[in-house]
């Protein structure tokens, strides 16, 4: 359905081929760049120090990591959590797009928080229970991209698969990460097509008004065909996968088995789940 690992290889190399030089600043804001991005995320392109485990070892990495914070209340184990996860989060090499997000939902919510404490009048006790809840979903959003942009489609299905969840649970989160960068090409399309047959704009207006809500209009009008073409697509990807015996594979045990021949739990993967284990529990004491 859409390009692997070696055609977003390509795509990239041809990109930085055409322009001739790194693309930096405001030369990345390009809806190509964007697509790109998300073509890496979904297929682990990366790398990093997860994408090398096991999958069904990084899963329970982050079964861990996401459910520990929500046992604690206490600001400096939810700090030294959050410390912890950021790292993790660096290393696994998330991306630009995704940190960018996330700092800038990281940023929003720091100010409408304090907006809220203001003028609510909220006290000291207000201000220490928002501080908790925002330290315990911010570390649980960088463990969920630490781990999930270490795992392409096909690791995540085998893990899921591997710990025994029904299998259309594991078609399910492969096929939403196929079907993102999919989903953003048609987006693309659709706006194209809308800004050549439509009338042409008579200027940006008072501080760009007339651009934002043309924008928003077109992005309305996309909405249904998106839709339509998404439903298209996904009635073609299941009549394709039970033509070719999908169900009835998955609920094989010699097809089960040979499809998950190929994972190997080794001790590099016992050491992520101790060491993990050993620095949770230590925070959990001392601190």
């Amino acid at each position: 359905m859409t390009a692997g690992p070696t055609t977003v290889g390509a795509a990239a190399g041809a990109d930085a081929r055409e322009t001739g030089r790194r693309r930096t600043g405001f030369d990345r804001a390009s809806v190509e760049w964007v697509v790109l991005e998300l073509m890496r995320v979904a297929y682990a392109t990366r790398g990093g120090f997860l994408a090398r485990r096991d999958p069904r070892a990084v899963v329970l990495w982050y079964a861990v990591c996401a459910v520990v914070p929500w046992f604690t209340y206490d600001l400096r184990v939810l700090g030294v959590f959050f410390v912890l996860a950021l790292g993790c989060a660096l290393a696994a090499r998330i991306g630009p797009l995704l940190l960018g997000l996330f700092v800038l939902g990281t940023v929003g919510e720091l100010v409408y928080v304090l907006v809220l404490a203001f003028v609510l009048d909220g006290d000291l006790g207000a201000l220490v229970g928002l501080a908790q809840a925002f330290l315990k979903l911010s570390t649980v959003s960088l463990v969920s991209m630490a781990a999930f942009v270490s795992l392409d489609p096909e690791k995540i299905s085998d893990a899921l698969l591997a710990l025994r969840l029904p299998a259309i649970l594991g078609f399910a989160v492969s096929y939403g990460y196929r079907m993102v960068p999919v989903l953003v090409e048609e987006f693309r399309t659709i706006v194209d097509g809308h800004r050549m047959r439509g009338t042409p704009s008579r200027g940006h207006g008072f501080l760009g008004w007339r651009t934002v809500v043309r924008g928003a209009s077109i992005a309305v009008q996309a909405f249904y065909p998106l839709v339509l073409n998404t439903a298209k697509r996904t009635r073609t990807t299941v009549e394709a996968l039970e033509t070719r015996g999908f169900t009835s594979a998955s609920r094989d045990g010699a097809g089960r088995r040979l499809r998950l021949a190929h994972l190997r739990y080794t001790a590099g993967d016992a050491a992520l789940i101790g060491v993990t284990l050993a620095v949770v529990v230590v925070v959990l004491v001392v601190l």
